[in-house]
């Protein structure tokens, strides 16, 4: 069976480590958008605490949407938000200032697909990563596609066992694991590479 997933917001660590084990990843455009999944949202470490990041979606009348179809919305300035967010719980890590301009300008254009935003996003990452990534966008088919679905989920996932490294809270509020790959690329900076490969994936 050929393992499918479908493309996260600023994934996290494990979603990572999970790409950089396929020689190629193949991403469903024409599976059912799934509410309360990382498809739109993304854990940073905030403050105080673990802090989610939500891209809003328009909803539409029919009963269900495609991911491929799914729009993001901008009647509240989210991107301003999310940017600001990340820079606040950021500033201060040890490679923030590295990465900065090749990441700010995601929350400045506006991209009208979710799909299409996450894989661009996916894809600068794996670049600033230095890793090599290929993947294709495909239709799915039952008799030889399984769905990862485990990577999306937001809410019942697995424990991960993750090796601790330094965080910019963790004095006051210890090692948070398996949060968005900024968490790691912004704290680890060229060793998050060797650090997301050593991580185990529970697929």
């Amino acid at each position: 069976m050929r393992a499918v997933i479908c493309p996260a917001y600023l994934p996290n660590v494990v979603y990572f480590a999970y790409l950089t084990k396929q020689e190629t990843s193949y991403f469903a455009t024409d599976t059912h958008y799934q509410k309360q999944t990382f498809r739109n949202r993304s854990e940073i470490y905030g403050a105080n605490g673990k802090l989610k990041l939500i891209i809003p979606i328009i909803h539409k009348k029919q009963t269900f949407q495609l991911d491929q179809d799914v729009e993001i919305s901008y009647e509240i300035n989210w991107q301003k938000e999310h940017w600001k967010s990340i820079c606040s719980a950021y500033r201060s890590s040890p490679f923030f200032e590295y990465y900065e301009a090749d990441l700010a300008p995601f929350f400045d254009k506006k991209t009208k697909s979710l799909f299409d935003f996450n894989l661009s996003l996916i894809e600068k990452i794996m670049m600033l990563l230095e890793l090599p990534y290929s993947f294709q966008k495909i239709s799915f088919h039952n008799e030889k596609d399984q769905r990862i679905d485990a990577l999306l989920l937001a809410k019942k996932r697995p424990i991960i066992q993750q090796e601790k490294y330094i965080q910019v809270f963790d004095d006051k509020l210890g090692f948070i694991p398996n949060l968005s790959i900024l968490d790691a690329l912004f704290n680890l900076g060229p060793n998050c590479a060797f650090y997301i490969k050593n991580v185990n994936t529970p697929i």
